[in-house]
């Protein structure tokens, strides 16, 4: 019998008795799907029982009950908040922040304040859980949390960090000077994302360093959407004489070949 005919005690069942995390995330959005007050209470259940896995079901289930819907958002913040003031476990904290990320248009000041406040904390987990829950959230306050994450020792907080910082519209001399500090940055992914968050300002700068990675380094296809983003149709030659030798090259991924063919058609094509 398939998982989607299963009821939600049963569902939930093998979610605690799950010895792997292989089939964890599919019976969860199952789960997700079918919002009710009964689920909603049996969530409620898990996070306040004694166990770390019991709260972390819980806690998961509910940041997206009901997808898009959510008809309980309102009560599973207020839950995500409460348990804030007291877990001190890094698992737990994570998938809370997490859950506070699928949920963050709904966030008032003191809540952002009290993500926040969690900033100094040494586990990796956690931070990474905060960069997620503050994400997309634009004022000042969160910007330099982000910002100082950007300069995380570990690569996929900086990246992360980066990349929010990069995609929200806001922006002023300290984003854009966070942004240029990490253009020579050692991990790949970390140092694009500051190329397409300048290139998204429009930052003179970032036209050279373009042109450097177009001439002397292997770029992937990232380095299409800060051409892209720069709206400058000076690359196209650049990006042509690479098309031209790289279709005569076999071992070229014809993927990233197709990816950017579509950048120079989407460049020529602007206004």
């Amino acid at each position: 019998m398939s998982k989607l005919n299963w009821s939600d005690e049963k569902l939930i069942s093998r979610l605690i008795n799950y010895k792997t995390d292989k089939s964890r995330w599919e019976t969860i959005r199952i789960l997700r799907s079918r919002p009710s007050k009964e689920l909603f209470e049996k969530c409620i259940e898990l996070i306040n029982s004694n166990e770390q896995k019991k709260k972390i079901i819980g806690i998961d289930i509910l940041a997206q009950l009901g997808k898009d819907k959510r008809p309980f958002r309102k009560e599973t913040l207020k839950i995500y908040f409460e348990l804030l003031n007291t877990e001190t476990d890094i698992n737990i904290l994570f998938s809370i922040f997490s859950g506070i990320s699928f949920n963050d248009k709904e966030l008032n000041e003191k809540q952002i304040n009290k993500i926040c406040s969690f900033q100094n904390s040494n586990s990796n987990l956690v931070k990474q859980g905060i960069v997620n829950a503050l994400g997309f959230i634009e004022n000042e306050k969160t910007i330099d949390v982000l910002i100082k994450f950007s300069k995380d020792k570990a690569n996929h907080i900086r990246s992360w960090a980066t990349f929010y910082i990069g995609q929200v519209d806001f922006d002023n001399k300290n984003i854009r000077d966070a942004l240029w500090n990490r253009i020579n940055d050692k991990h790949q992914e970390t140092r694009m994302e500051a190329i397409i968050g300048l290139a998204k300002r429009k930052d003179d700068r970032v036209f050279e360093i373009i042109n450097q990675e177009l001439t002397e380094n292997d770029f992937g296809s990232m380095l299409f959407e800060a051409i892209l983003e720069t709206e400058n149709k000076d690359f196209i030659p650049i990006l042509q004489q690479e098309l031209n030798k790289s279709k005569n090259i076999e071992t070229i991924n014809p993927d990233w070949i197709k990816e950017l063919e579509k950048c120079i058609d989407d460049l020529t094509k602007l206004e």
